[in-house]
């Protein structure tokens, strides 16, 4: 039983962080295309400012989780998806200093080289978290100790399906991310983040119905959509996100439309963890070796710690993001760049 609570809560943290993160990576991914003069790149900065390092700690928790609950799948992770994984801390660090760098000095090369890494810094872990996913979706060659198939490497990440994921990814976050800009912004960036949002929607649309299909034929998550049909409401909530984005991008209800897409993220994401129960890493070599909520979890005593701690600290950290997001829920407008704290 508290393996399958921490299953359900490791999945939830995922769907929550991209949800959140998720308009960070996709606009930090679109600032050259959205912003053209220095103004306007610090109302993208500004507008992502207060949020992200919040957004960061269900990240954190999420791989907090994927440690001290299942300490076997956390170790095998890391080991087989060593290279991937690096990539992606690496790319958010670089994303991270681009916030406090990018405002030192007024050189128009400086200010270009750290907005360049705030691009990379933002698409690459969006493909790369795709990508992972995707793959852990499909399944890995993992043998009887956790480690990959002799032969088996980075490059193999990169399959089909797995490239499939990872651009489901980029334009789950980065409609995401031109949506939040419109709901903050005014004047002629407002209109290219809403032109932004209203085109990438049809490609989003494409992908979403691509990855469902593909993941028939590529992976067992349907086993359990079988099973239970009743858990088909997952993937219909995606759609009807997504379909009421699209509604209410052409009303231009940007925060109906960014709650909608939310809403997308959220039910696409847990569509995959619900479908993956009980295996947090799939094994293609045989199923026994597969890492399971059962087979690789921590003692009943420290699930049971932890999920005292949890149920303290989770309504304390939703607490302060609300107030977060409340507290900078206005536009951003030139005059706020006067403030000492702006970016």
């Amino acid at each position: 039983m508290l393996e399958t609570i921490w299953f359900i809560l490791w999945g939830v943290l995922w769907a929550v962080y991209f949800m959140l993160d998720g308009f960070d990576l996709g606009l930090g991914s679109l600032l050259p295309f959205l912003a053209k003069t220095d103004d306007e790149k610090r109302v993208v900065y500004n507008a992502m400012g207060p949020f992200w390092d919040g957004n960061q700690v269900w990240l954190i928790s999420a791989g907090g989780v994927t440690f001290a609950a299942f300490p076997k799948t956390y170790a095998v992770m890391f080991s087989t998806l060593y290279t991937p994984l690096m990539l992606l801390l690496f790319a958010l660090i670089l994303r991270g200093i681009s916030f406090e760098f990018r405002g030192k000095e007024d050189a128009p090369a400086w200010r270009a080289t750290w907005d360049v890494c705030m691009t990379v810094g933002s698409f690459l872990p969006a493909l790369l978290l795709g990508v992972a996913f995707a793959n852990i979706f499909r399944g890995l060659p993992l043998d009887q100790q956790g480690l990959f198939a002799r032969g088996f490497g980075f490059f193999h990440l990169l399959n089909p399906y797995g490239l499939l994921g990872g651009t489901l990814f980029v334009l789950f976050f980065t409609v995401h991310g031109a949506l939040w800009l419109a709901t903050r912004s005014e004047g002629a960036i407002y209109d290219r983040a809403a032109a932004m949002a209203r085109r990438l929607w049809p490609a989003l649309f494409v992908a979403a119905a691509a990855f469902l299909v593909a993941s028939w034929f590529s992976t067992k998550l349907y086993d359990n959509y079988l099973t239970h049909p009743a858990l088909f409401a997952i993937p219909l909530l995606a759609v009807i996100g997504l379909i009421l984005t699209r509604a209410a991008m052409a009303r231009a209800a940007w925060w109906t439309a960014w709650g909608g897409s939310a809403l997308a993220i959220v039910a696409a994401t847990l569509f995959g963890v619900v479908g993956l129960f009980p295996n947090l890493m799939p094994s293609t070599l045989n199923p026994s070796y597969s890492l399971t909520a059962f087979n690789s979890s921590s003692s009943p005593l420290t699930l049971s710690i932890m999920l005292g701690v949890a149920l303290i600290m989770v309504p304390v950290v939703i607490g302060y993001q609300s107030w977060v997001y409340l507290k900078f829920r206005g536009t951003v407008r030139p005059a706020d760049f006067l403030h000492d704290n702006a970016y």
